[in-house]
């Protein structure tokens, strides 16, 4: 199946059935009154993240979706049927924004969360909800509203702990090979991942995490060489990005901290955020140099790195285990520091809250006891039939 991860699309809710203005006709039933009925509602848009789909392809050739019309009204207080609601099933990780405004309207992160995209419009009135004493035979009745309508951008961004980044023919598809189940293509030629793979890579039996390979990146991608950039928004989940470099390039000419510095500019030109993600420094291809310590010792002073560093096979698997351990110990850290900060959030609002019902107290009682202080009255000598000054 062709992997899409972007598609634009345009919505319309169903407009709400019309009531009607009927009146009853029976026999022996000279003076029946009104009958008419309402409308039915229009259908609605939901979108609902789904974890067995993986891919937008269904919206990249379909782009219009419909709700129901509702029903009109009939005779006899008859209501029209509510139009049938549309739900878009989309993979988990989904964005859904506003095309004209770029407003970001939901994030379906978590499988089976749901979310109204166009709301269907109101049902009409029949003449039976007009009728009053002054108004027995009412004639008018209301017609059903029209349903919301947008055109919304869905963007599809996988959900990952860890995102590989490098030059094409770095290691980073064969590196996921030897370190998870998945099975993404591996070949002699660059570019040879043309879509996001992903791996979960277990440590034990309770320790886990999710790794994502994306297709690597050159020198000049923000301008749209190779495959631009467009897969980096995949990284955007991820809490550490392995920066993959061919420390043993089979083209002697090829620079490989050269190389590095440009993967490293294209991440800061297509997002200061991403480039400020925890990042580490991952050595490919040791198994091909002689004097592996010495060459990874000049790498990491030629790059002026100062982050942590691994040297590793992917293909051998020298180096990867170590490897493995360490990002699962970094997530577990990163995990519990964000538990860590929530619960101090949730503490300083706790107190916040409290400090406001103490003030919200304590102005109370002085109330009461301003309220229970007696009144004084003080009653100064006057004259008969002059009034009387009262002072508290």
């Amino acid at each position: 199946m062709k992997f899409i991860d972007e598609a634009t699309i345009k919505v319309y809710a169903g407009d709400g059935g019309n009531g009607v203005a009927t009146f009853r006709r029976e026999k022996y039933e000279p003076m029946g009154g009104p009958n008419g009925g309402d409308g039915g509602k229009g259908g609605s848009i939901y979108a609902i993240a789904d974890r067995n789909i993986n891919t937008l392809v269904d919206y990249r050739y379909t782009r219009s979706f419909r709700g129901q019309r509702g029903e009109n009204g009939r005779g006899a207080e008859c209501y029209g049927a509510k139009g049938e609601d549309t739900i878009l099933r989309v993979p988990v990780g989904t964005v859904i924004s506003d095309k004209a405004t770029e407003r970001m309207i939901v994030d379906l992160d978590e499988h089976g969360r749901k979310v109204l995209l166009a709301k269907g419009g109101n049902n009409g009135l029949g003449n039976v909800h007009f009728k009053s004493s002054i108004n027995r035979s009412p004639r008018q009745c209301t017609k059903g509203e029209i349903g919301e309508e947008f055109e919304l951008y869905m963007e599809l961004k996988v959900l990952a702990d860890v995102g590989l980044l490098g030059m094409p023919n770095a290691g980073k598809s064969t590196f996921i090979r030897s370190v998870s189940a998945a099975k993404p293509k591996v070949a002699d030629y660059p570019f040879t991942t043309l879509h996001p793979n992903l791996g979960v890579v277990r440590v034990d039996t309770e320790r886990s995490f999710v790794i994502a390979d994306v297709p690597g990146l050159i020198e000049g991608a923000a301008e749209g060489a190779g495959l631009g950039h467009q897969f980096l928004r995949h990284l955007a989940r991820t809490s550490l990005l392995l920066h993959l470099v061919d420390i043993a390039p089979f083209d002697e000419e090829t620079d490989p901290v050269a190389e590095a510095k440009a993967i490293v500019n294209e991440l800061l030109k297509y997002d200061e955020a991403l480039y400020n993600k925890p990042r580490w420094l991952i050595l490919n291809k040791t198994d091909m140099l002689e004097n592996s310590q010495d060459v990874v010792k000049k790498f990491v002073k030629g790059y002026g790195w100062t982050g942590r560093v691994f040297a590793i096979s992917a293909i051998s698997g020298v180096g990867c285990k170590k490897l493995t351990y360490a990002m699962m110990d970094h997530l577990d850290e990163a995990k519990r520091n964000e538990v860590k900060r929530a619960e101090e959030e949730a503490a300083e609002l706790k107190k916040a809250d409290e400090n406001k019902m103490e003030e919200k107290n304590n102005k109370e009682k002085i109330d009461e006891v301003n309220a229970s202080k007696p009144l004084e009255i003080n009653i100064i000598n006057s004259p008969v039939n002059e009034p009387i000054i009262i002072k508290q």
